[in-house]
């Protein structure tokens, strides 16, 4: 297979990985897992949590692979209803995305982010048939995303029941 992608689909896929590296960026405006945090201090965390050097690298090549995921969909039309439903979807799913770091790790709503990110498990899964249908490499492309929230949501829940 000899696939070209034109300059205009990589600049997309450019802008759209800085706008999810952004919305990243938002969360980590909460996000305080220090030696002295409210994390570290006062939550049981099960023992098979990673450690907390790993989320930052983890995170950072999920949204750059989901921005050029949804650069590959806006190339393809913004035109096209398929397109239109699709990108919304990630827009939602990508503001879930900062939601969960507020609701957890700014107002500490344990089980509020246990819903949250179930809500957001599902948008994710809903936005990746949706960019299926416009884009098959876009819908693999959010592989391991689904599979790093599916496991961040087992963590959520984790940690509320314990706490």
């Amino acid at each position: 297979m000899n696939a070209k992608i034109s300059s205009r689909t990589v600049y997309l896929m450019i802008g759209f990985a800085v706008l999810s590296l952004f919305a990243g960026f938002l969360g980590t405006l909460v996000t305080i897992t220090g030696p002295d945090s409210w994390f570290a201090l006062e939550l049981i965390k099960p023992v098979w949590q990673p450690p907390n050097f790993l989320f930052a690298p983890v995170w950072t090549t999920l949204y750059i692979l989901m921005g050029i995921a949804a650069g590959l969909v806006f190339a393809q039309g913004w035109e096209k209803k398929e397109v239109k439903i699709a990108m919304v979807l990630f827009l939602i799913q990508l503001g879930l995305n900062v939601l969960w770091s507020y609701m957890f790790f700014g107002w500490h709503l344990l089980l509020g982010s246990t819903i949250e990110i179930i809500v957001l498990w599902v948008m994710i899964c809903v936005t990746m048939y949706f960019f299926y249908k416009v884009s098959r490499p876009a819908a693999y492309l959010l592989i391991p995303y689904i599979l790093w929230v599916t496991f961040a949501t087992v963590l959520t829940a984790t940690i509320w029941m314990i706490n």
